[in-house]
């Protein structure tokens, strides 16, 4: 690689401008399904069946990724697959719970400033509404959408800048801004009490880069995780006895990640008591973490 100034890696300008447009076809592959309907009725064809609106939110993102940026982010999918469950389990389960006090610290704030607005939250939700026909398929097909999300979010998104940036935090953040952002029903929805809303979608966002991190790019776990955080939503809807299991599967998964981030933060060295949460031994990031995609151990 050329190098310019005093030694700093000249990186070349067309690989970032490609990633770029991938990911602005992407926003707006993604946005569109909020007003393209509305302002062209005839597009209501289109985003109006399940195939259709798939295409154009999934089917878009993926072949401007493939065909702009490549598939190197997401060549090590399913690498390290031990590694990747205990990462997943104790950043899902540990930014889950953060995300609940957030929730409550903020819905304080509503009940002292203005209490009304905490009525909103229990406006119908669309994504609901829309599988209330059929909520055992989007039970199962949440799994899916989460393959789907996860591989261009955090695969693509996310995974771009694994070997590009000096610190994975970063693009993390701002990935995860990006996949909060996105999720614009929330905010036409919930109105006022959106922001209840918008601070777990970005911790929800950046648990899955810090598993797709320390795992050294596993996107399968990231998906199974995504898909049961919908899937159990979509259970609350299901006929008969079994939509009472949905709110309780939800909370023993992140219980369940939850004990498994304090099992992790336990095993730390003693001299690292205080300072940031590190992985058991055999676990964490592949050692060569800016290479561009070493290759890992499928522990």
């Amino acid at each position: 690689m050329a190098e310019g100034g005093r030694g700093a890696p000249v990186r070349p300008s067309g690989p970032l401008g490609r990633y770029v447009l991938a990911v602005a076809i992407t926003v707006g592959a993604i946005l569109s399904q909020y007003f393209v309907p509305e302002l062209l009725p005839a597009s209501g064809a289109i985003y109006g069946n399940l195939p259709g609106d798939l295409f154009i939110v999934y089917g878009i993102p993926t072949i401007a990724f493939l065909g702009l940026v490549g598939p190197a982010p997401i060549a090590h999918w399913a690498t390290r697959m031990r590694v990747a469950v205990v990462e997943g389990l104790r950043w899902y389960g540990g930014l889950s719970l953060l995300g609940l006090l957030v929730v409550i610290g903020l819905a304080v704030l509503y009940l002292l400033i203005d209490p009304s607005a905490l009525g909103l939250v229990n406006r119908p939700n669309p994504a609901l509404q829309q599988a209330s026909a059929n909520p055992w398929f989007f039970v199962g097909f949440s799994f899916v959408i989460g393959a789907f999300e996860e591989t261009i979010f955090r695969g693509w998104i996310f995974g771009y800048w694994r070997n590009r940036a000096a610190s994975w935090v970063a693009p993390a953040v701002a990935t995860s801004v990006l996949f909060a952002f996105v999720h614009l029903y929330y905010a036409a929805t919930y109105l006022a009490a959106a922001p209840l809303f918008f601070p777990q979608l970005f911790l929800l966002g950046f648990a899955f880069a810090a598993t797709y991190h320390y795992s050294g790019g596993n996107l399968v776990v990231v998906a199974v995780l995504h898909g049961v955080q919908d899937a159990t939503a979509f259970l609350t809807i299901v006929p008969g006895p079994a939509a009472a299991l949905g709110v309780p599967l939800h909370y023993l998964v992140i219980l369940v990640g939850g004990v498994v981030a304090l099992y992790v933060y336990a095993q730390r060295d003693d001299s690292h008591r205080g300072g940031p949460l590190r992985p058991i031994a055999g676990f964490g990031p592949p050692r060569d973490s800016f290479s561009p995609f070493p290759d890992a151990r499928n522990d």
